[in-house]
């Protein structure tokens, strides 16, 4: 954790406080809340060139127990797909190219090729779980780089589970998806924890999205909201963990205005207060039981 992050992700601003620091299987976490936009992240953080060793090294073994897939790993990303799934296609009629950045196992990418009958590829710096894919008969790059190496065009269709939250500059990122790899008015497609819901503050996540600043975030980087919603699948029957949102590319963005968020303290208190108290109402739908797959 050696680099000080000094200015606001989203409105790059200057000023901040902190907002929450813990320790998260053996390292500390710091988290600070931007004073003008109400954004949540990581500073100090790793640098990039920590960043990367650790997620060649360290990642899966630190989430998972292992650097590839595992039964019970595989039945929360199908489970996740199904929902992905689920959410689109009551919002999208369909899609002729799909690409899914940070693929892991290529759950989604089957999925998606098979409802909407189009050409899925997949982003996955892994080499076991790019791996797997493959095996399976997927299309999987290692990264941008590769992809544009091997001569590929745009999408209509970008999706991205639980991988913002990763990037240390989402609007960037997201605002060169936009104009390199999707076409005009091609759709995006976004799940992040949900700040007031998930105890989200781990070493791997560099920013903690609440619904406003996700948003806000999406609209920065040239995109429209189409839908929006915060739930818990597959983990969660009542506690919004999650928040799932499709967006629309905007072929000529308008300027940006910031739309600070107030009571950020506030609400992550009374959402995770009231998390706690679903939990003990109703533990047998707050967390779903994982049955891993034996095939």
């Amino acid at each position: 954790m050696s680099m000080i992050v000094q200015s606001c992700p989203l409105c790059e601003g200057k000023q901040n406080k902190l907002f929450d620091k813990r320790d998260f299987r053996g390292e500390t976490v710091s988290n600070r809340i931007c004073s003008t936009c109400g954004l949540v992240y990581q500073s100090p953080r790793m640098s990039e060139e920590e960043l990367t060793g650790f997620y060649e090294r360290e990642y899966r073994p630190l989430y998972q127990g292992s650097q590839g897939p595992n039964p019970k790993d595989l039945t929360v990303q199908q489970s996740r797909a199904a929902s992905l799934l689920e959410f689109t296609r009551g919002n999208l009629s369909g899609c002729s190219r799909h690409l899914d950045i940070g693929s892991s196992a290529g759950l989604l990418l089957q999925r998606f090729q098979e409802a909407f009958s189009c050409q899925s590829l997949g982003i996955e710096p892994g080499n076991a779980y790019r791996s797997y894919a493959q095996e399976q008969g997927l299309r999987v790059f290692a990264s941008l780089d590769e992809l544009e190496a091997a001569g590929e065009s745009q999408f209509d269709l970008i999706s991205m589970a639980h991988v913002l939250e990763h990037i240390a500059d989402p609007v960037g990122y997201l605002t060169a998806l936009r104009e390199k790899w999707l076409v005009a008015g091609g759709h995006l497609l976004v799940e992040v924890p949900n700040l007031y819901a998930h105890d989200s503050f781990e070493v791997a996540h560099l920013v903690s999205f609440s619904a406003h600043t996700l948003s806000q975030t999406l609209q920065k980087a040239g995109f429209e909201i189409i839908t929006l919603e915060q739930h818990g699948r597959p983990r969660s029957e009542v506690l919004p963990l999650y928040l799932t949102v499709l967006a629309r590319a905007v072929t000529t963005p308008d300027l940006f205005h910031l739309q600070p968020e107030s009571g950020v303290r506030l609400k992550r208190k009374l959402g995770m207060y009231r998390c706690d108290l679903l939990k003990k109402l109703y533990p047998g739908r707050a967390w779903l039981p994982i049955e891993p797959q034996t095939d």
